[in-house]
């Protein structure tokens, strides 16, 4: 059978012609030396050109990385080996190697070594830390040195290929080469060495159109390749995979098996001649160097061949060696996430086909080995036969003893190793699909099959790359080349479609499936644990999926593949290319809360909730909230910024004041006020906005609600703050003109306050009209002197006595606050006659009480008048909000959370409207539920105002828009 392998090109470049081809270790770079003199480094993985070196005008027949050193060598016709950085295209280096066409370079892995071959027959070994010394001529071939390859397995030994028809094989040190392999009856162009250990073996090609393997211990020829059309220019064994690579001037690259020698593909992609082929350890990408350009391409699968059982045994293949890994011996408990994990290695023999996938079946007691159009099934403990056959892909049900094979496009279905049934699929088979159902993908989509009886359940038009199936079997994922969907299967719906042969069309049974999300990712390898998709994507991050919501673990810094979840270790396995295992922390309680979640099953859900450690609840958290279960998720999180929001959200007025006392922002003050606010929480409002330092917030507040004592308390303290904006407009509204006169002048606005005076005030103008004097005769004199005192030029202002006397009529009714509804009996100002009204209250005797009852009501005594605020009447009383029932929560929510429900708070009587004095008391009780109306006291309890209530320091308070500011 064929050898199965994937061939995915990855970059194609057009240029000059390319004589050879180096790939880098670490970067994913090809380097391309060009006939036309010139140097390419491209990125395969962007798909562009990084780098270019003008090395000279005559060819460049080839070039090397030199990772160690940042360094590129190049080597061409003009002789001369040159040196560049390949970070800052400098050239370091250059001198003239050979008196011919320089033609391979071949660097030392470890030492600071170079080997040159030349037109010149001359093989020469520099040592680059000895200033690019020629430490070693090796003399002996008779004509061009084409090729030279280091053994991988003996770094001190090399071999060497000859237009001369020979293969010699040297020894650093030595000047005559150990031995010498003829057979090619024409040049020999190219050699490499077989990378395995197990076979000491030497590959070469030549221009007798023909490729030769040889066995250099025994000095013979054990295989010839013949197909190649044209002179045979490079050949290679892969270093990690079971195949050998020859390039010909027939513009053909073919694969052979290493092992069979069978010819596996040949690859044409027009590009005119082959020139140079490339390949690297740890690596299935292979450079191509043609006339026409050069090309990158993948060989074989991505994912190593591994499987992991759900007890924490390992199985994975070391190319045709199969090896065994226990996680419980693990003996150090506490392992970081992602570090490398210290397994013991245990060799359970050489499997007789090469391992490209293994895996085990569902219950672990069997795992299945593919490769070579093979499969073969195997004891997992003792790696016995059980079973085995052809087969181009072998798939798992989810029944642990079936399974089932596609052989072109037939599918046969076994259970307990004996075949059951087969069929071929209305639509064909280009690939099949285990799990819960039976996938079959074809050219015009995914059809599922019952594994009972092969009948097509239903057909989606999708091009998968794979399916995932959870253990119920109630979800899959399907993924593909640009994204992944999330099904749920409908097992009812299609057992009674089955049994009444009803809703059933030519696509199968439509409400077999319901689409539960799609999502733009590319999943790499993926395993589900309950109802939680656990995936690596396309960008190195590990994620998993749920309800919806995709949450990432960890990002990862290389390519990593699930091997699995071991539950009783709450942790996920990873490994590399490599087999390095490393591992992540992922609670099982956390994956199934959210599992409980996603399937309603709230009581078990209530039941996981307390073993999920505190810091976990915020994962838990935020994914109940993005289900829609906002008051549990508010119970669960243990974040405060997490809770207030949801607090904010929710209306939850009692748990976010909490919060807002505890974390003392502005802004969660602010947030707060506004939703108080808006719930006509005018208290609680107060005094959020009291802590947010919001004076113009508190200024409207106690404006729109016609609160007398808040806007008094607002002048003290505004004043005292310096906020004298506030302040002025606070004692304005209260009718106290005395005290706006007196900061207009301690913030020295004489002339404002004069003007102000002899309008409202004209009792006060002759003192104000003295302070702007003294004032403005420190600028100017002579206006000083101007300024006219109705004292001494009482002619300048016309009826001013009379203006004194309204004064003091109209005090204390300026000063006395009247409730909202008594606003529409006050007469308007310019339908009244004062001097007609005094001239009344003079007759009547009602004057001299009038102003006699005004005398001395100033602000300055407003904290004493303060202290007895509860025995004033109200002034403007708010109605009571009606109780409103809350909105029930979903019937299903309630379990969710295993805390109990806060018990409602007691009522309260009061209605005053009172500054709180700190923040660390506990939260006032309510009249009706914690949403509607809060009675905030303060700290002493005794609903009066203190200066002290009002705790703010003067450099939070932002003044630069004061226009009463100092």
């Amino acid at each position: 059978m064929p050898l199965r392998l994937d061939i995915k090109r990855k970059l194609s470049a057009r240029s000059d012609r390319v004589k050879s081809v180096d790939l880098h270790p670490t970067e994913p770079w090809m380097l391309a030396s060009l006939y036309n003199g010139n140097v390419h480094i491209w990125n395969f993985e962007s798909q562009t050109l990084i780098k270019t070196f003008e090395v000279t005008d005559l060819p460049v027949r080839v070039s090397r990385f030199v990772p160690r050193k940042n360094w590129v060598l190049t080597g061409s016709d003009d002789m001369m080996l040159r040196v560049f950085n390949y970070n800052t295209l400098e050239k370091v280096h250059g001198f003239e190697a050979h008196s011919d066409y320089l033609r391979c370079i071949a660097v030392h892995p470890t030492q600071p070594y170079a080997l040159t071959s030349s037109d010149d027959m001359l093989i020469k070994l520099w040592d680059w830390d000895k200033k690019w010394q020629c430490t070693q001529v090796f003399e002996g071939h008779t004509h061009y040195v084409m090729h030279i390859v280091i053994n991988p397995k003996d770094n001190n030994q090399f071999a060497s290929a000859s237009l001369d028809r020979t293969i010699k094989v040297w020894q650093l040190g030595s000047p005559t080469p150990n031995f010498t392999l003829e057979g090619h009856e024409k040049g020999v162009n190219t050699v490499d060495y077989f990378h395995g250990g197990e076979k000491p073996y030497l590959i070469s090609g030549a221009d007798d159109r023909l490729v030769k393997i040889w066995d250099y211990q025994n000095k013979t020829c054990v295989q010839t390749l013949e197909g190649h059309a044209q002179n045979i220019s490079c050949v290679g064994f892969h270093p990690e995979l079971p195949i050998i690579l020859t390039g010909s001037e027939d513009g053909t690259v073919r694969v052979w098996h290493a092992n069979t020698y069978r010819l596996e593909s040949t690859l044409n992609y027009g590009l005119e001649r082959v020139w140079a082929i490339a390949m690297m350890k740890g690596s299935n990408n292979v450079a191509l160097g043609y006339d026409e350009g050069s090309m990158l391409i993948k060989l074989g699968r991505e994912e190593p061949a591994m499987s992991m059982d759900t007890n924490g045994k390992i199985i994975f293949a070391k190319h045709s060696e199969i090896q065994q890994a226990n996680l419980k011996n693990l003996t150090d408990d506490d392992i970081k996430d992602g570090e490398r994990l210290s397994l013991s290695i245990k060799d359970m023999g050489s499997c007789e086909i090469f391992p490209q996938t293994i895996s085990h079946n569902p219950n672990g007691r069997f795992v299945v080995v593919c490769g070579d159009g093979e499969y073969i099934i195997y004891t997992a403990m003792a790696l016995r036969n059980k079973s085995f056959g052809s087969a181009q892909e072998f798939v798992w049900a989810s029944d642990s003893s079936e399974y089932g094979i596609r052989d072109g496009n037939k599918i046969k279905i076994f259970k307990n190793f004996k075949e059951k049934r087969s069929f071929k699929p209305e639509y064909g088979a280009e690939g099949i699909f285990g799990g819960y159902l039976l996938g079959v993908r074809s050219a015009g989509g995914l059809s599922f099959y019952n594994w009972e009886n092969n009948e097509m359940l239903r057909r989606i038009e999708i091009h998968p790359k794979n399916i995932f199936w959870s253990d119920s079997g109630e979800l899959c994922c399907i993924s593909t080349e640009e994204s992944f969907f999330i099904l749920k299967y409908n097992a009812d719906n299609v057992a009674k479609a089955l049994e009444t042969r009803e809703d059933i069309t030519e696509d199968g049974i439509e409400d077999a499936f319901d689409v539960q999300g799609e999502i733009e990712e590319v999943v790499k390898t993926g395993v589900w644990v309950g109802d939680c998709f656990i995936y690596t994507n396309s960008v190195n991050r590990l994620n998993y999926y749920v309800g919806g919501e995709i949450v990432t673990i960890a990002h990862l810094d290389r390519p990593m593949y699930l091997l699995g979840y071991i539950p009783k270790d709450s942790k996920l396995y990873l490994a590399d290319k490599d087999m390095t295992v490393v591992s992540y922390s992922l609670l099982l309680s956390v994956l199934e809360y959210q599992t409980a979640v996603m399937r309603e099953d709230f009581d078990t859900a209530k039941q996981v909730l307390p073993t999920i450690p505190r810091d976990q609840r915020n994962r838990v958290a935020h994914f109940l909230e993005k289900q829609g279960f906002k008051q549990q998720a508010l119970a669960v999180s243990c974040d405060p910024e997490h809770r207030f929001e949801l607090a904010v959200h929710l209306g939850e007025l009692r748990t976010a004041y909490e919060i807002a006392v505890e974390s003392e922002s502005e802004r969660k003050w602010k947030q707060l006020a506004e939703l108080a606010i808006s719930k006509c929480q005018i208290q609680l409002a107060q005094e959020c906005l009291h802590h947010a330092q919001d004076f113009g917030g508190l200024l409207l507040l106690a404006t729109s609600s016609g609160d007398a004592d808040m806007i008094s308390r607002l002048a003290i303290t505004a004043a005292k703050k310096g906020k004298n904006n506030v302040a002025f407009l606070a004692y304005f509204v209260l009718g106290r003109v005395e005290e706006c006169l007196d900061l207009l002048c301690s913030t020295d606005r004489y002339p404002e306050a004069a003007f102000m005076a002899r309008t409202y005030a004209p009792s006060h103008v002759s003192r104000i009209v003295k302070l702007w004097k003294e004032d403005l005769e420190k600028v100017n004199k002579k206006a000083a002197e101007s300024l006219a005192d109705p004292s001494e030029y009482e002619n300048l202002f016309p009826e001013f006595q009379e203006a004194v006397m309204a004064e003091k009529f109209l005090k204390q009714e300026r000063m006395s606050l009247k409730p909202a509804m008594q606003y529409k009996n006050v007469p308007n100002n310019c339908e009244r006659d004062v001097f007609q009204e005094i001239k009344a209250a003079q007759e009547n005797g009602t004057f001299d009480a009038l102003v006699s009852a005004a005398d001395g009501l100033r602000i300055a005594d407003l904290e004493e008048e303060m202290n007895n605020v509860d025995t004033q009447p109200p002034i403007f009383s708010v109605p009571p909000e009606p109780t409103q029932p809350r909105p029930a929560p979903p019937p299903q929510a309630a379990p969710l959370v295993a805390e109990p429900a806060p018990e409602p708070p007691s009522p309260s009587s009061s209605n005053e409207v009172n500054l709180p004095s700190s923040t660390n008391k506990p939260l006032p009780t309510d009249d009706k539920d914690d949403d509607d109306d809060l009675d905030f006291e303060d700290a002493a309890g005794d609903n009066q105002f203190d200066d002290d209530d009002f705790n703010f320091d003067d450099d939070d308070l932002m003044d630069d828009d004061d226009l009463l500011d100092d």
